[in-house]
């Protein structure tokens, strides 16, 4: 099931939206990085740059609680003082939103709501913000605040609160509200995503963050903001460069079973994705990989495969960036209550460059994925 997937017809974006002059400022960091002076400048003024980025840039993880290997959640703090919120870390959206006061929906009724006369460093915006996702949707509107994420103080955060969240999916959530993670470009309404303002402000050490998921409901996993973590992986991180700077979108070459080419013949385009639970594709194409690894729907709508076949079910590969990443049945079959289902989900999800795969949480377990803003890229590498 889809957790968070912005719709590609969201609120238009507007280049003439009123911005704080902050966050269009380039860190000096970043600024002497493009020009090629970084090196040059810390030989120069060691004590200057060093002074300044020993207080504020860093490298800071965010713990993740694994979620019945569906969703990863973790708690930051909006406000001042600190309100703390749940949220969904989600490579798969860009805004940042929490319930407030002013929400009367049922799914606001079991969840923290922000409360703007609490905080001292509240600045209202008052733009309204619209986000429909594959599951659930909120309106509400714009403001900023103060917002703390592992440690990173996060000044003048533009993020959502909430007045509508229809339906019935977002109250059985275990997450208050979403933290978007890509590209501003598919931002509603415009705001600022969390790691661009972190980039502006010069908060982090590299203009990059990683995530590492556990399996079976074990804790450790995290977010990384700023850095990567060789502990998390294995052998060497394959870089592959980013095709579409709206979600986190690179090129598949192709999807094997047994060798064969199954889906994705021709290429295809696909997001890497830790907002959806599952890996998710175009329904004709995902229908023959059930059939090839001997998934037969039920009554619920999912595919169900008998668990005591495992041992001889087939691997399926996806082909990225020239390297073959292995999806063995432990990693693609879920297994709760004694119950088996495919890891594989169908959706259409149409883009400019055709329909886009998902790779979710089942391939996000199995390679430590790296998102690398300053070179537009993605690092995979095996997953201890």
């Amino acid at each position: 099931m889809k957790w968070a997937i912005v719709l590609l017809g969201l609120v238009a974006l507007s280049e003439c939206m009123t911005k704080v002059p902050l966050l269009k400022r380039k860190s000096m960091r970043k600024a002497l990085m493009e020009q090629g002076k970084l090196e040059e400048f810390l030989q120069k003024y060691p004590y200057d740059l060093a002074s300044k980025y020993s207080r504020y840039a860093t490298t800071s993880n965010l713990p993740m609680h694994n979620y019945m290997d569906i969703e990863y959640i973790a708690t930051i703090s909006i406000g001042t003082p600190p309100q703390s919120f749940i949220v969904l870390p989600d490579t798969g959206s860009a805004n940042l939103w929490v319930p407030s006061i002013y929400c009367s929906s049922l799914a606001c009724s079991n969840h923290h709501k922000y409360n703007p006369s609490l905080s001292s460093t509240y600045r209202a915006l008052n733009t309204p913000v619209s986000i429909a996702y594959g599951t659930g949707s909120m309106t509400g509107f714009l403001a900023y605040d103060t917002v703390t994420v592992g440690g990173i103080i996060d000044s003048n955060q533009e993020f959502g609160l909430s007045q509508t969240e229809p339906g019935n999916f977002l109250y059985y959530s275990p997450f208050d509200g979403i933290m978007g993670l890509s590209y501003p470009y598919i931002s509603a309404s415009g705001a600022t995503p969390v790691f661009d303002n972190m980039m502006q402000q010069g908060l982090v050490s590299q203009d990059l963050f990683s995530i590492y998921l556990t399996k079976n409901g074990a804790s450790g996993s995290v977010v990384t903001f700023g850095g990567y973590d060789s502990s998390y992986f294995t052998g060497q991180i394959n870089w592959v460069p980013v095709t579409y700077m709206g979600y986190w979108q690179i090129a598949i070459e192709n999807v094997m079973v047994n060798g064969q080419v199954v889906a994705c013949a021709q290429g295809c385009q696909g997001i890497v994705d830790s907002g959806t639970s599952l890996i998710a594709g175009p329904p004709s194409e995902i229908s023959t990989i059930q059939q090839y690894i001997g998934a037969t729907q039920n009554s619920y709508q999912q595919y169900s495969i008998n668990c005591q076949n495992m041992g001889s079910m087939p691997n399926v590969v996806f082909t990225i960036n020239g390297l073959q990443y292995t999806l063995t049945p432990s990693a693609y079959v879920r297994q709760l209550y004694g119950a088996c289902t495919s890891g594989f989900q169908s959706m259409a999800l149409p883009s400019a460059q055709g329909d886009l795969w998902i790779l979710g949480d089942v391939f996000i377990r199995e390679y430590y994925a790296i998102f690398d803003r300053g070179n537009n890229r993605v690092g995979l590498a095996q997953a201890v």
